[in-house]
């Protein structure tokens, strides 16, 4: 059975502004699933939806088997811990009022009770902001800064490092290095790579950048105006088959 599941997934702004077209996909457990299209194809917008940030219109996404499109907060409660995102900007997902290491804490102090971690084993809370940095290679004395006291990869690891601290299963990663420089980019998609490996996890990992998604996944769908053109293993991008749309990201790959 797939670790996520979605069905027809349609959502629309307006009566004839619709960004998801009956999206359907599948991903399994370990598995990192790309995501590529141009800006404004709706991928942000399926990543929301999907962490249920946005209501749909139709269609299904079954979580762990379960149907959790259409759950209130109370019923989704026990399901959100099992997702997590990174979002493309850190200096907007990070309070800036906030110390680094009560933004590492956040999500963990909130699903106590509920979780049961695998990989992190605190002996304190504070045991567990060093493991969290640690896991994302920063130095634990970051902890005791502000978000604008950091570099831009450093607030995205920080970012990365709160979305595992509750060990989900699976991630979405929407455009996670479109903010940072070349040598950032690489770094990031490196520690995102070993860390799905250490903790079992699966990702979504959404991006306009086609090398990044090549390099990053086992299966690659392509976006255009709101419908899945494309679907594919990551081996087969090259392939005569690829749908028009695909080869012409290909082109300027």
């Amino acid at each position: 059975m797939s670790l996520l599941q979605v069905n027809r997934l349609s959502k629309s702004y307006a009566p004839d502004k619709r960004v998801l077209d009956e999206v359907s996909f599948a991903i399994a457990s370990g598995e990192c699933l790309g995501l590529v299209g141009e800006s404004g194809c709706g991928k942000s917008t399926l990543a929301r939806c999907l962490l249920r940030m946005e209501a749909t219109d139709s269609g299904s996404i079954i979580l762990g088997g379960h149907s959790i499109e259409r759950m209130n907060d109370r019923q989704l409660y026990p399901h959100r811990k099992k997702i997590q995102i990174v979002f493309q900007n850190p200096s907007a997902a990070l309070n800036p009022k906030l110390k680094i290491r009560d933004s590492l804490l956040d999500p963990y102090l909130q699903y106590r009770n509920e979780l049961r971690l695998q990989h992190f084993r605190p002996a304190s809370d504070q045991e567990l902001v060093r493991q969290l940095m640690e896991a994302v290679e920063l130095p634990e004395s970051l902890a005791d800064r502000y978000p604008h006291e950091l570099s831009g990869g450093q607030r995205q690891r920080v970012t990365i490092a709160r979305a595992i601290s509750i060990e989900p299963q699976l991630v979405v990663l929407d455009e996670p290095t479109a903010s940072l420089d070349v040598i950032s980019q690489g770094a990031v998609l490196q520690l995102l790579t070993r860390l799905r490996t250490e903790l079992n996890l699966s990702y979504l990992f959404i991006s306009h950048d086609l090398a990044a998604v090549h390099q990053m996944s086992q299966r690659i769908m392509v976006m255009k105006d709101g419908r899945l053109v494309d679907q594919f293993p990551q081996e087969q991008l090259f392939a005569e088959s690829r749908h028009p749309y695909t080869q012409e990201l290909i082109s300027i790959f």
